[in-house]
């Protein structure tokens, strides 16, 4: 069977919860039956019990956030790289305990290649420490580790396709399995679905407890959507997500 199918395979199964599977003893490894005496029918062999086949680590044991990195190498994966100028792969502490995930790169991330660094990377760091100055909590933006689920541009800063957002998938989940956070933050609509799997707008979703990986996730508004001057409730909404989020990890 091709390798590729075989992953896809082994990841659908996965993702209904199944955690092992069966591969029977090849035909010739069956004692045969013997041939009948008279026109009569012989019960056959007992067949013999199957063998267990796991499922192999979507991350490797010893993973760590440099070897991911090799991994991607100059990634030509999807199409998303005809057009990027660098991959964002993510920034921050490695062993933070709370980690942010957004959608993707956008013009001043693809410049630079650093997640977060345009206007509304600019909103997210006043939002994490602005919140955690407030609620009595000492935490720099650099305290935290901020990635996107895909790791190259989107033309326009369109959404990403599905088949983008699974190839990508894999480095983002080699990337929470390494950090293993406290907790995760789904930045808008795009990471909460790829996070959590459910097909909910982020209206419906966010202020509430999600998982990933046996994770905690709150979901609450990308920065980009709160910067629009009629998202004021948004804001307040978004602050208030952050808050308990804060709780739940420095309290």
């Amino acid at each position: 069977m091709d390798a590729e199918l075989l992953r896809q395979y082994l990841e659908f199964y996965r993702d209904l919860g199944i955690a092992t599977l069966y591969r029977r003893r090849p035909a010739q490894a069956l004692k045969a039956a013997p041939p009948p005496v008279e026109p009569t029918v012989e019960p056959g062999p007992t067949p013999l019990p199957p063998t267990l086949l796991p499922l192999p680590p979507m991350a490797p044991p010893d993973d760590t956030l440099l070897k991911i990195i090799e991994d991607i190498g100059d990634c030509r994966r999807c199409a998303l790289h005809e057009g990027r100028n660098k991959i964002v792969f993510g920034v921050g502490d490695e062993k933070a305990p709370l980690v942010f995930v957004g959608e993707g790169p956008g013009a001043d991330e693809d410049a630079q290649g650093i997640p977060f660094v345009g206007r509304a990377g600019q909103l997210l760091t006043q939002m994490i420490e602005g919140t955690a100055k407030k609620e009595g909590i000492p935490l720099l933006r650099s305290q935290v580790y901020i990635c996107n689920v895909v790791k190259c541009r989107p033309p326009g800063n369109r959404t990403p396709e599905p088949d983008e957002m699974e190839i990508c998938g894999q480095f983002l989940f080699r990337q929470l399995s390494t950090i293993r956070p406290r907790a995760i933050c789904a930045l808008g609509g795009t990471a909460a679905r790829a996070l959590t799997g459910h097909k909910e707008g982020v209206t419906k979703m966010r202020g509430k407890w999600f998982q990933w990986q046996e994770i905690p996730v709150m979901v609450t508004y990308h920065p980009s959507y709160l910067l629009r001057a009629y998202n004021q409730d948004a804001k307040r909404e978004a602050w208030e997500d952050l808050k308990r989020l804060l709780h739940f990890i420095y309290d």
